[in-house]
């Protein structure tokens, strides 16, 4: 076996807390794609980042494949246990492919993984052929040629323009990278492929996707969470290919929720409002928010943790699914100004015009020929205001 050998840097907490381990996403160093969201997680997790060889200075050795990167991370953090004075299974976050590490370590050393999250990954990512040409490519000329294409693919719209100096770190970082290194991980990701032995997996996972990500799109996360015995799968909105370096408030949260032991009400809050967010759009949720009062705080933070944060979270329906339900629900009941919200919801959650066309026709039959005209009036003005 070649196992290259790995460092990394100790990011946020102290050897006192639990241990969390996470994973840089190619071209990008550890500290600059998950700094952010480690300051946010120091309280809770003693933070610890690995570097992917020819990433921040580290070296750089033979040709590897993914199962032996994952067995070079494993002796890392075996040492970093060592110096905690701790042998005990560690939590695990990683993107891209700090995410196909993770789906690694929990196939070929589960006993070692308590959980993890998932961020912008696949069992399978990209294609053998396009890896091997993105290897040529900076073999040839280096990172500095796969700059243009990565600001493209990493971030969201927006996204430069509002934090151009987050942006501009993650880019300096992939111009400084080893051009040898760079490309044996473009080498490993060409031959990694464990789509089918995601049942293997017993360990509880998150698979978090981003829901503008053409790299690993979210059908990427959907299999993985599909295909394991306590898999599940959130979509973040405003976020493509980095999300803890585009959404650190969220993934910090997320991995709260997932990670923790035993999450407070504070923490199913904090995942629930990420969710609420995704589905009823920032507009929406600043604005009831900062409508509350003393008489309605309360019922903002219940229905936040409870609807938002313990129900929408559950992994046994995907958000188009819950919509459909709660649409139905809504005409059912006459609530016509939650509807005319859920209608903007659902089209947000991935449900066409036609399928909501669907839905209504189908309450016509079980709740009523009324209640259908008007949950038709409510979409068609929705559509006609945001479509």
């Amino acid at each position: 076996m070649s196992i290259p050998q790995i460092t990394g840097v100790e990011l946020a907490g102290d050897a006192g807390l639990p241990l969390l381990v996470v994973g840089p996403s190619l071209g990008t160093t550890v500290t600059t794609l998950w700094g952010h969201v480690a300051e946010r997680l120091g309280h809770e997790f003693h933070v610890v980042g690995w570097n992917l060889p020819g990433h921040d200075n580290a070296p750089v050795g033979e040709p590897f494949t993914m199962s032996e990167l994952a067995h070079g991370v494993l002796a890392y953090i075996d040492r970093a246990r060592a110096a905690r004075g701790d042998d005990r299974p560690f939590a695990y976050a990683g993107d891209s492919v700090g995410g196909a590490v993770g789906l690694q370590l929990l196939l070929d050393a589960p006993a070692a993984v308590t959980g993890a999250v998932l961020l912008c990954t696949g069992a399978r990512i990209g294609t053998p052929q396009a890896w091997a040409e993105r290897a040529a490519t900076v073999r040839a000329s280096g990172t500095g040629a796969v700059v243009g294409g990565s600001a493209q693919r990493w971030f969201a719209p927006g996204f430069l323009d509002r934090s151009p100096e987050v942006a501009s770190a993650l880019l300096h970082a992939l111009e400084l990278a080893d051009r040898e290194g760079y490309s044996q991980v473009c080498d490993a990701l060409a031959a990694f492929d464990v789509r089918d032995r995601l049942g293997e997996v017993t360990a509880p996972v998150l698979a978090v996707a981003g829901a503008h990500d053409a790299v690993t799109p979210t059908t990427a996360l959907s299999e993985i969470a599909t295909g394991m015995t306590h898999g599940r799968l959130v979509v973040l909105g405003d976020v493509a290919h980095l999300a803890p370096a585009e959404a650190p408030d969220g993934v910090a949260a997320l991995l709260r929720g997932q990670l923790v032991a035993s999450p407070t009400l504070q923490d199913v809050y904090e995942a629930g409002m990420v969710v609420r967010r995704e589905v009823l759009g920032e507009t929406h949720v600043d604005r009831a928010t900062a409508a509350a009062t003393s008489l309605t705080q309360e019922f903002q933070t219940l229905i936040t943790q409870y609807a938002w944060g313990t129900i929408w979270t559950r992994p046994g329906l995907a958000r188009r699914d819950r919509s459909i339900a709660v649409l139905t629900a809504l005409i059912a009941r006459g609530h016509h100004e939650e509807l005319e919200m859920h209608v903007r919801a659902a089209v947000r959650n991935g449900l066409t015009v036609a399928e909501i066309k669907e839905v209504i026709l189908q309450t016509a039959i079980y709740c009523g020929v009324p209640d259908a005209n008007t949950a038709f009036r409510i979409a068609q003005q929705v559509f006609d205001e945001d479509l």
